[in-house]
């Protein structure tokens, strides 16, 4: 019964037509998931009850000629550190196993208003720690295109589960690549928006000053319009932005005429790191661009080549203190056979915790301590605001910037997970943007090697919707 879904727009339409009944969409998702869940392992749960529910319900308030949502009846599905009604939230975690959320996040709760339909739970890195899916505490991931390979983290689950037809779109979260990394290696659209522009309340924190939520999608316009449901001020997340007034969904034409966009080859993002077969793909795809008009420059951030070890200084300085939290007495896994409270919050977060979490938490608590807070944690706030004042002066140069998303191209399972340094490098084109906390997006430019090479473009703060209005004019010219 699985096949090509159409675009959200078109399905939610048929819905709400009566041409297309819900509850057959729900089927469909859910048995495309039985079908490859073995082979890719890229859902950790899912919500058969729930949805079928919801979805008789919008079934029939559309046969009572009641109106439903700008969503009503897509299928959806939530990557798993989103708090969701319908199974339990881990995070990937051993620490959460079990854990069933008390309310959802703000961000379903708008894509449920609007009718769309959360079915299952994405696999991801424990805690979004993470750049393969190889950190889950319960599975790998294996990437569409090769099942030998990563499909990206930490949102892996959910970009493998986009391109492998499960659902038409799933959320995610991007604190330093998540979102943008897997949506490149498994050749679907990932969208990291404007820090801010979607509320975190209810989604399992990180790096709470670079963690970002944001959808995938096949299609830059279905990105466009989930991120339009999605995006707007919450009283429950103070750092939220209001929405642009005119919205985020793209118009049904945009046509390719880029005469007269100024856009910049961010150097740092096109260097020896590169491989030659991203570098082909990319520069055939800079050509395209040129030839529909773009003015195509070359630009620089100097302090570029520092962002990746800022990111490993702040990041793993707000994973200790959100996992902090975390101490087995509340909720989630719990050492219960020891009697003090010090032994049960060792035993707890000892076992509870994967490799990589404990690796971020020492490290976070290490450039917090005293004597070494102003040597890391206050440097790299300092090169974190010079970064933002030189992307500042480069975007007064340029309207758009454009690079690699992944200096490296898909790595096998097991090939970079002895050495965690080499596992960070894959996050070195993409970390700037969380510390400067502009939008960026991952669109597909072609294949290398047989598999799929991602186009990363980047916009000044709050631009998110001329990004993806750009983006979706890349898309077209690069099909």
């Amino acid at each position: 019964m699985a096949g090509q879904w159409l675009p959200i727009a078109d399905i939610a339409a048929q819905v709400q037509a009566g041409t297309s009944r819900a509850s057959d969409l729900v089927e469909q998702s859910l048995e495309t998931i039985a079908d490859k869940q073995e082979e890719y392992k890229a859902i950790i749960a899912t919500t058969p009850d729930r949805a079928r529910e919801r979805a008789e319900a919008i079934d029939v308030r559309v046969a009572k000629g009641e109106k439903v949502g700008r969503l009503a009846g897509v299928p959806f599905i939530a990557k798993d550190n989103f708090l969701v009604f319908g199974a339990d939230t881990t995070a990937a975690s051993n620490m959460l196993k079990g854990f069933n959320a008390p309310y959802q996040a703000t961000a379903i709760e708008k894509l449920e208003a609007e009718g769309a339909i959360c079915v299952a739970k994405a696999n991801l890195d424990a805690f979004a720690h993470g750049s393969s899916t190889e950190n889950s505490d319960f599975f790998t991931t294996r990437n569409p295109h090769d099942t030998s390979r990563v499909p990206g983290g930490s949102s892996g689950g959910s970009a493998a589960a986009v391109a492998l037809e499960m659902a038409p779109f799933a959320t995610g979260s991007d604190t330093g690549s998540s979102i943008r990394l897997p949506a490149a290696f498994c050749g679907v659209v990932g969208f990291k928006p404007t820090y801010g522009a979607v509320s975190r309340s209810g989604v399992v924190a990180m790096a709470s000053s670079l963690d970002v939520v944001g959808p995938l999608a096949r299609t830059v316009e279905d990105a466009s319009l989930v991120f339009d449901v999605i995006a707007d001020k919450d009283i429950l997340d103070s750092t939220t932005l209001a929405r642009d007034p005119k919205g985020y969904a793209l118009p049904a034409e945009l046509g390719t005429d880029l005469t007269g966009t100024k856009i910049g080859i961010l150097k740092e993002y096109m260097d020896d790191h590169t491989a030659p077969a991203i570098k082909a793909t990319l520069g055939q795809a800079i050509e395209k661009l040129k030839k529909a008009g773009a003015e195509i420059s070359e630009i620089s951030i100097p302090s570029m080549p520092l962002s990746l070890a800022v990111y490993y200084v702040l990041c793993p300085a707000e994973v200790s203190s959100n996992l902090g939290r975390y101490d087995g007495q509340r909720y989630g896994y719990n050492a219960a056979e020891t009697e003090d409270l010090e032994t049960s919050y060792k035993n707890s977060r000892g076992r509870g915790f994967g490799k990589e979490a404990k690796r971020r938490i020492m490290i976070g608590t290490y450039v917090l301590s005293s004597g070494y807070y102003d040597a890391y944690y206050k440097r790299a706030q300092i090169v974190r605001t010079k970064l933002i004042r030189e992307f500042e002066a480069a975007f007064q140069k340029v309207d758009f910037m454009l690079g690699a998303v992944s200096p490296t191209g898909h790595f096998k399972i097991g090939e970079k997970t002895h050495d965690p340094l080499e596992m960070y490098l894959a996050d070195l084109y993409m970390t700037g943007a969380n510390l400067v906390g502009i939008p960026s997006i991952s669109v597909p430019a072609g294949m290398a090697d047989g598999l799929p090479v991602g186009l990363q473009l980047l916009a000044p703060q709050r631009k998110d919707r001329e990004l993806l209005s750009l983006a979706r004019q890349a898309e077209e010219l690069l099909i």
